[in-house]
C-alpha cells in the first residue's frame, strides 16, 4: 500500500495547484459512493440466495432428488473421476 499511496501523492504533486481540490473532492466521491455500492450488492445476493432457495420448487426438485445428486457426484469423486 505504501507505494500505492507515494504513486497518489507524486501524481497530485505533479498536477497544478489549481487541480487539488478536484482530487480531493473526486476522492471524497469515491468514498461517499462504498455505501450505496456494497447495499447494491448485498441486494444482490440476497436476489441471488432467494433465486437458489426458490429453485428446487420451481423445478420440481425434491429433497431426496437434491441427495441423489450430492451422492452421485462424491461418488465419482471417490472414484478419481
Amino acid at each position: 500500500m505504501i507505494d500505492f499511496e507515494q504513486t497518489l501523492l507524486q501524481e497530485v504533486a505533479a498536477l497544478p495547484k489549481s487541480r487539488h481540490a478536484d482530487v480531493l473532492a473526486f476522492v471524497r466521491y469515491l468514498k461517499l459512493s462504498i455505501p450505496s455500492e456494497e447495499l447494491q450488492l448485498e441486494q444482490r445476493l440476497d436476489d441471488a440466495l432467494e433465486a437458489i432457495r426458490t429453485r428446487p420448487e420451481t423445478q420440481n426438485i425434491t429433497p431426496e432428488d437434491i441427495e441423489a445428486e450430492i451422492r452421485a457426484v462424491r461418488d465419482s469423486y471417490a472414484r478419481g473421476a
